[in-house]
């Protein structure tokens, strides 16, 4: 289980443009960090860059566990994370049902977590309409629900609130004080403010 995150001296670059050089994060079980700051930052690519999903131009990202022992990198990423973009990544031909089994399953899911986030999700009215169907809130939530239905350590969000109204909102800010209070680790691109006590990164203006 990732207990613990470090990014050291990162510097990432997509294409001609280099997004921010020499960062440095850490972050703790128990904590979130909201990474902040203009379109085009690099909120986005840090995410992807812990996940995997961008090689750095230079720097480690790093995991450990409960024991302070590294996690190989790989590992981590396989079994110990979350990444969820701003796109939500749904197949839109598949009922909700199917979906989020899908979800669930492919990530290692507990029969226990997928009742539970149907339920703390409100899903049930959800399950048997294609996702085509859901309006952009509903697919949110849809999407969201694999953070509990196949629990991980690392949750990696991209705005994750946004489209959500109030009400949903409050529910996910819950989920997420439930997450931390249980051990988890949240990094989360956001514009708008989490509901829940964070430290805050700022990448800046862009370019």
């Amino acid at each position: 289980m990732i207990t613990a995150l470090s990014v050291t001296d990162l510097t990432l670059v997509r294409g001609e443009r280099v997004l921010f050089r020499n960062l440095d994060l850490t972050l703790a079980a128990g904590e979130a960090v909201a990474l902040t700051g203009a379109n085009g930052a690099g909120k986005t690519s840090l995410l992807r860059a812990v996940a995997g999903f961008i090689r750095p131009e230079a720097g480690t990202v790093a995991f450990r566990d409960a024991d302070d022992d590294p996690i190989d990198p790989p590992e981590a990423r396989a079994h110990g994370l979350h990444l969820l973009g701003h796109l939500d990544g749904l197949k839109t031909a598949r009922t909700a049902r199917d979906e989020l089994m899908f979800q669930s399953q492919w990530l290692g899911h507990s029969h226990k977590g997928i009742e539970e986030a149907i339920a703390v999700l409100g899903l049930t009215p959800l399950l048997d309409l294609e996702v085509r169907k859901l309006s952009a809130g509903q697919r949110r939530r849809l999407a969201l629900a694999r953070l509990i239905g196949s629990p991980r350590a690392l949750w990696l969000l991209d705005e994750p609130l946004s489209p959500l109204d109030a009400r949903w909102r409050t529910v996910v800010g819950e989920m997420m004080a439930r997450h931390l209070h249980g051990g988890g680790l949240i990094l989360a691109a956001v514009h708008d403010p989490l509901p829940i006590p964070t430290r805050a990164l700022d990448l800046g203006a862009g370019r």
